[in-house]
């Protein structure tokens, strides 16, 4: 994975074109590069960083940034239940409930 100022970018191999392939992700807008070299691949990647953050600037916009603290979680309606009945009875809200859940996992 890789990563420039803030932003994080996924890498695969394209074995018919011989190159590798970036994808940066957390972001709404699109953003892909791609080199022969792991040493190009970098140096593609910082460029499609520093050239979305001129754009963004030239037209006024402000650039997307990766976890912005919310996501949508879809899970089975009978789950749903049960965590809000467990939120309740531990007098939290879901979102508190789930926020403990998760900071749990990483414990383990």
């Amino acid at each position: 994975m890789l990563e420039y100022k803030g932003y994080h970018a996924t890498v695969e191999y394209d074995a018919e074109e011989n190159i590798f392939v970036g994808e940066v992700f957390g972001i709404a807008d699109s953003l892909n590069f791609h080199g022969a070299s792991v040493a190009e691949l970098k140096e593609m990647f910082r460029q499609s960083i520093d050239n979305y953050l001129e754009l963004c600037e030239k037209i006024g916009k402000n650039p997307d940034k990766e976890f912005k603290g919310t996501f949508n979680v879809r899970i089975p309606p009978e789950m749903h239940r049960k965590a809000a009945l467990a939120a309740a009875k531990q007098k939290m809200t879901l979102n508190q409930y789930v926020v403990k859940a998760i900071r749990q996992s990483f414990e383990e």
